[in-house]
């Protein structure tokens, strides 16, 4: 079981910690963040927070039964209905399903705490785990894209409240 927590002040030193230990696994299929973020982590985070305040994003971190912060999971650049889906799952809980299942959570929440109605969602070809976690949650492929220098793919996904 897992659960998607709105990212919290008090969620700071567990998530630079997440962070930090998977910075390795991370750049093995995204651009590491830098140095600078790891530097400066409690500005950014506290930036983060008041970016949340004002509705244009909505992070989350997935924490498991344990309450152990094992991912996290963002909407980011949210207008006119729909935003950007983007998540990270450490490399202690990858293939067990947890990014699947926190995508779907997060495409629940969306729905029925941020009135959304679609979310996009971008990953390179080479990441065949991302994708599959994508399609799984029902997002189809809309375009191909560059990414960061690599061929990949924008997904879409609409959003249906719950009856």
């Amino acid at each position: 079981m897992l659960i998607l927590e709105r990212l919290r002040s008090d969620h700071a030193p567990a998530l630079l910690a997440f962070e930090q230990e998977n910075r390795a696994y991370f750049a093995r299929s995204v651009p590491d963040r830098g140095d600078d973020y790891f530097t400066g982590f409690a500005s950014r985070h506290r930036d983060l927070l008041a970016e949340q305040d004002t509705g244009a994003c909505h992070f989350h971190v997935v924490v498991d039964d344990r309450g152990q912060l094992i991912g996290r999971v963002n909407l980011v650049d949210v207008s006119a209905g729909s935003a950007e889906l983007g998540y990270r799952i450490g490399e202690s809980a990858a293939g067990r399903g947890v990014a699947t299942a926190a995508v779907g959570e997060a495409c629940r929440i969306a729905v029925a705490e941020y009135a959304l109605r679609s979310l996009v969602a971008v990953t390179t070809l080479d990441n065949p785990a991302s994708r599959a976690v994508l399609e799984r949650n029902g997002f189809t492929v809309v375009e191909s894209i560059t990414l960061v220098g690599r061929p990949g793919v924008r997904y879409r996904r609409r959003l249906v409240a719950a009856s």
